[in-house]
């Protein structure tokens, strides 16, 4: 489980998102068996993915983030719903890298690349969904976030995402912020408040280091008159089904279903998000046979 809490300043002229998320990215890492670099580009996504999520205003609204870089990591797909509840997976939970020498840190823009795109796509029950995509800028993910908000929806924000890595590999801190500025904002404010996220080194270790998400709004809206709105519990969870694999299943058309009868009498389908496989047999292709001939 993990928890987002939602903040303003006094005058209602910058809104906030952070979100402790240790428990959803070891949840994660363990389902994907991901090395250290591929954990934390994966815990950026699912932090970043779920406050996105509670952003959305209708209960049944989703959203979708697909990074694809030119590294080794290949990209990572992060779905969240309007409740913050995400899942998320990486196209090469494998990948294994040097810690970067300059700063001893993991080297997220090395596997994931600096040459790719990201996606956001909005799915807010309408006929076609909103999709906007902007290039990677650094590969570290916060910052192509922040370039998606200011390029796509002219959206003036400030992101911090972080994953510690314990030694045994498992996550010992992740968790995050989005800052967003309102129209009636005034350089005053921006003022304090870019002097206050230059004082925050890593989101990770402040949580690592025990501060609550509550000690963390405080330092971000310092001196501008910090006012928490609300917390809420969310969790890195799958929505998959055997429904929706059977589904799967009859979009690839009647030909290819036929197909695999006749080879293999049998098939099998692994969800993505959390690696659950669902077998079908005999019996069960036939049926699918029969629902798409009627």
């Amino acid at each position: 489980m993990g928890r987002i809490i939602r903040a303003t300043n006094r005058s209602l002229t910058i809104r906030m998102f952070a979100i402790q998320s240790t428990d959803m990215v070891e949840e994660a890492r363990r389902i994907h068996h991901t090395t250290p670099v591929a954990s934390a580009a994966l815990g950026r996504m699912i932090s970043a993915a779920s406050m996105m999520g509670v952003m959305m205003k209708g209960e049944k609204d989703k959203i979708t983030l697909q990074i694809k870089g030119n590294g080794p990591l290949g990209g990572i797909v992060a779905v969240a719903n309007a409740q913050g509840n995400t899942k998320a997976y990486p196209l090469n939970p494998e990948v294994d890298l040097p810690i970067r020498e300059k700063d001893q840190k993991l080297d997220v823009a090395a596997a994931l690349g600096t040459i790719g795109k990201l996606t956001v796509i909005k799915d807010l029950g309408l006929k076609e969904p909103y999709i906007g995509q902007t290039d990677l800028i650094s590969g570290e993910i916060a910052e192509d976030i922040t370039a998606y908000y200011a390029y796509s929806e002219q959206q003036p924000s400030a992101v911090a995402l972080g994953v510690l890595v314990a030694p045994d590999q498992s996550i010992r801190a992740a968790g995050g912020f989005i800052v967003q500025l309102m129209p009636d904002c005034t350089n005053e404010e921006i003022d304090c408040l870019e002097k206050n996220l230059a004082k925050i080194s890593s989101v990770s270790h402040l949580i690592d280091e025990g501060r609550s998400l509550e000690e963390i709004v405080e330092m971000v809206l310092e001196g501008l008159g910090a006012i928490i709105n609300d917390s809420v519990e969310v969790h890195f969870l799958c929505d998959c089904s055997r429904e929706r694999m059977e589904s799967a299943l009859i979009s690839i058309g009647l030909e290819e279903l036929e197909d695999i009868l006749e080879k293999d009498r049998q098939t099998e389908i692994q969800c993505h998000f959390c690696n659950t496989k669902y077998h079908f047999d005999e019996k069960e292709l036939k049926k699918l046979i029969l629902d798409l001939t009627e």
